[in-house]
């Protein structure tokens, strides 16, 4: 796997697996005629209550529809209106039972909890799948860039980037094929800077990434794939 096939994997395996999670525990549910008569997102008795739906619709793109066919789902699955962390490692582990979905589970989690504190609320879910899904090809790429931006002091570094790349082959267990070497995810953060990092200062900016990105054909294509899954 080249640079291209690295980076396309590291960003669409954001995307898919996310999504065949969400669909597999019933958040992305079919919407049916019943959404229309709904003026507000239905609101029982839960831990958080999430915010209006006018407030959220004007924060994501989807419809008002939508929003109350996700909340939903996410009601179904999320009772108490939160996700933790272990609850989110608990799903990815079920699907990867030949690998260790854990530290991977662990940075998406991180990506989707915006204000850190430790839980998923219905409107992180929304605004981060409404970025994913909707989102302009520079929001999408602000979104993974955050991913792999492991501290939050708005570098890429060689270790974090390995972290990232480790916690996908190990999720993906042993039973990959071709079968990869030990050392391949190394490699591919080697080439991944060579083509990044522009000043050879051994980080990789927000600027870099956007700018080396929207110059790949490849990645430009792979950011367009997921728009219409719901």
């Amino acid at each position: 796997m080249g640079i291209q096939g690295m980076e396309l994997c590291a960003m669409a395996v954001v995307v898919l697996l996310f999504i065949a999670v969400l669909k597999q525990f019933g958040i992305l549910e079919p919407m049916s005629m019943e959404d229309s008569s709904d003026s507000e997102l239905e609101l029982s008795a839960v831990r958080h209550q999430p915010e209006g739906l006018d407030q959220l619709q004007a924060q994501t793109k989807f419809t008002k529809k939508e929003l109350q066919s996700l909340y939903r789902g996410f009601k179904n699955e999320c009772p108490t209106g939160l996700v933790d962390e272990d609850t989110f490692k608990l799903i990815y582990s079920q699907f990867f039972p030949q690998g260790d979905a854990t530290t991977y589970a662990h940075f998406l989690f991180n990506a989707f909890d915006a204000d850190g504190n430790g839980s998923i609320r219905f409107e992180d879910f929304v605004v981060g799948l409404s970025i994913l899904l909707r989102g302009t090809v520079h929001e999408k790429l602000k979104w993974a860039f955050n991913l792999y931006d492991i501290n939050k002091d708005g570098y890429i570094t060689k270790e974090e980037m390995l972290a990232i790349m480790k916690s996908i082959y190990d999720m993906m267990g042993r039973h990959t094929y071709p079968v990869l070497r030990e050392d391949a995810p190394r490699e591919h953060v080697e080439r991944f800077f060579q083509k990044m990092d522009r000043n050879h200062d051994g980080v990789v900016t927000m600027d870099e990434f956007l700018e080396t990105c929207q110059k790949d054909e490849n990645i430009m294509s792979s950011m367009q794939l997921f728009e219409n899954v719901i």
